[in-house]
């Protein structure tokens, strides 16, 4: 994206993968839930994600120790002109499918196409910026751009290629359990719907021998086994069904790690660091319901959460929190007023602004004290700014309706943090009632934005492009199937976005998303969780893996990559 590649062209292998790894065995993980189908591309059904990382390949691949810098996969050679107007790929002549036929331009249009007409949305997002797309020889086709985008030429690199052929009389956007072909380095062996999926290595993938495939995917198979629920999916770890688990709650971490398995040495404990922003989880508010439409009452929440009791309560105060979305980062906002090309940027939409954005903000803090007074005394004049009036106890409007809503989880989920927030917010007169529903009516209902408030999570890494505007566009508030789960509707927030697409300057770039994340942030469109600034991770010893490991790949990139069976 800007200046030249970190990595050589004598490149021997990637920098965190161990060339010399041996090959071999089997690795396990658990996932929660289950699947119903085998195509990972569409909206309908329930696809396991690994089908998209094993089986199926892009024309470039990431360097996750290096943001914004992507090397020829599916793609022997890439061009591009000074001003990123087109790209041009050209297809290594060595690049097959499992079932040895060649990856074809033509493969490579379809796939595109497809993607962009019947795929996920966010396929469809960067697609209506393609003016053309032609085959230019034998292996090569070029991508001509109808807008300037810098991140374009990486975004189409990143696509998955299918087989045309394999989807002949195939209707793409229907779900099935129907066995696809790829290109990648495993096929899809044995599987059971709800219960488990299995990827086999495939000794004759094409690509083992390229420098950025060497000392990566060497387990003959890599299965994931499926639980109703997490503590099922944990207590089948310490029985040594699965082969790793990432804890995700610091208490248990440090202290229920002592069943037989970690004494005798046999599961070992791993911290490992990573470099990445914090990104943003917690309690959405969906803005298309009128009760949570005034930024004045989703300030009032926001000071009704008592993060420092809930975060001692449930993780012993182990956590930091997620200050705004790009928070423990240079793209972060801070909490100081606006300055310099940030605020020059921001300057134009400032009478559509939450206040905040220019002046500076902060998240409320609390004393730590169960009962949060001085916070619920902001939140209490808030609501009474937007027009609630406590009457016998029940907060209401102006048209005498309750204050009531609903907080959607699914089994296992931030259910103990919702708990302790709903018997806060009875205080103030609010009902909230803490509904549970399984996984595959969690995520319709999350598709159709069909909830008052869910907990969800956006990853943010140092290299923020068109995704953003799947997670913030204003098509959002409308269209199912983006993640714009809270409904924003911001012309600030698409001018930033649009901004960052287009410079090829890494200072109006920083500038760019920090003022989309103050935008964000003092929007109050979510209630921010924890973070952990590292991965915990216990395994099976005998599993291993290389002393160094990316920066930015924090468990994405290198597990089980970049890992290996010791026998």
């Amino acid at each position: 994206m800007y200046g030249e590649p970190a990595l050589p062209p004598d490149l021997v292998s990637l920098p965190y993968a161990n060339p010399d790894a041996p090959k071999g065995g089997t690795i396990v993980f658990g996932e929660t839930g289950g699947f119903d189908s085998l195509n990972p591309y569409i909206l309908k059904g329930r696809a396991p994600a690994a089908v998209a990382s094993h089986v199926f390949e892009t024309l470039m691949a990431r360097n996750w120790d290096e943001p914004f810098g992507l090397y020829g996969l599916l793609a022997e050679s890439i061009d591009t002109g000074p001003d990123r107007a087109w790209v041009e790929f050209t297809l290594r002549p060595e690049a097959k499918f499992s079932d040895g036929s060649p990856v074809t331009v033509e493969d490579v249009i379809w796939s595109m196409e497809t993607l962009a007409e019947q795929g996920l949305p966010r396929y469809r997002n960067a697609w209506e910026k393609v003016a053309k797309v032609e085959r230019t020889g034998e292996r090569s086709v070029r991508f001509d751009f109808s807008e300037p985008d810098s991140e374009l030429p990486l975004i189409i690199g990143l696509r998955p290629i299918l087989k045309r052929a394999d989807w002949e009389g195939v209707d793409f956007a229907e779900s099935s359990l129907r066995v696809p072909v790829g290109s990648g380095p495993y096929t899809i062996g044995s599987f059971e719907p709800g219960r488990y999926i299995a990827f086999k290595r495939n000794p004759d993938y094409w690509g083992k021998d390229l420098p950025i495939n060497r000392g990566v995917n060497n387990f003959d198979t890599i299965r994931y086994d499926y639980f109703v629920d997490g503590g099922a999916l944990f207590q089948a770890f310490t029985a040594g069904e699965l082969s790793v688990y990432r804890e995700l709650n610091p208490t248990r971490w440090a202290r229920e790690y002592n069943f037989p398995a970690v004494t005798s040495g046999k599961v070992v404990k791993e911290e490992i660091l990573h470099g990445r922003p914090s990104g943003m989880e917690g309690f959405v508010f969906n803005t298309r319901r009128p009760v949570f439409a005034d930024w004045r009452v989703r300030d009032a929440l926001l000071h009704a959460f008592n993060f420092e009791f809930v975060n001692q309560t449930l993780n012993g105060g182990a956590f930091p929190r997620r200050a705004s979305y790009f928070a423990n980062s240079a793209l972060g906002m801070g909490t100081g007023p606006a300055e310099g090309r940030v605020r020059e940027l921001l300057a134009p939409f400032a009478d559509g602004l939450v206040p905040g954005a220019l002046d500076g903000y902060a998240l409320p803090a609390s004393d730590g004290s169960e009962r949060n007074r001085a916070n619920m005394r902001v939140a209490a004049r808030q609501l009474e700014a937007a027009g609630w009036r406590v009457e016998e106890g029940v907060l209401r409007n102006a048209a005498g309706e309750p204050f009531s809503f609903e907080i959607l989880l699914t089994s296992g989920q931030s259910e103990a943090a919702a708990n302790i927030f709903s018997d806060a917010l009875r205080q103030l007169g609010i009902e909230a009632r803490v509904k549970l529903v399984d996984q595959a009516q969690y995520n319709a209902r999350k598709n159709d934005y069909d909830f008052d408030m869910v907990v969800n999570t956006w990853n943010m890494s140092l290299s923020p492009g068109n995704e953003q505007t799947l997670y913030w566009g204003k098509e959002g508030v409308t269209v199912p199937g983006t993640r714009n789960y809270m409904g924003i509707d911001s012309p600030a927030a698409e001018a930033m976005i649009a901004d960052m697409l287009a410079t090829r300057d890494p200072v109006e770039f920083r500038a760019a998303v920090q003022a989309l994340d103050r935008v964000l942030t003092t929007g109050r469109y979510v209630i921010p969780f924890w973070f952990s600034d590292r991965s915990l991770v216990a395994h099976k010893a005998e599993l291993k893996h290389p002393e160094a490991l990316p920066v930015y790949g924090d468990w994405i990139g290198w597990l089980p990559e970049v890992w290996w069976l010791e026998k």
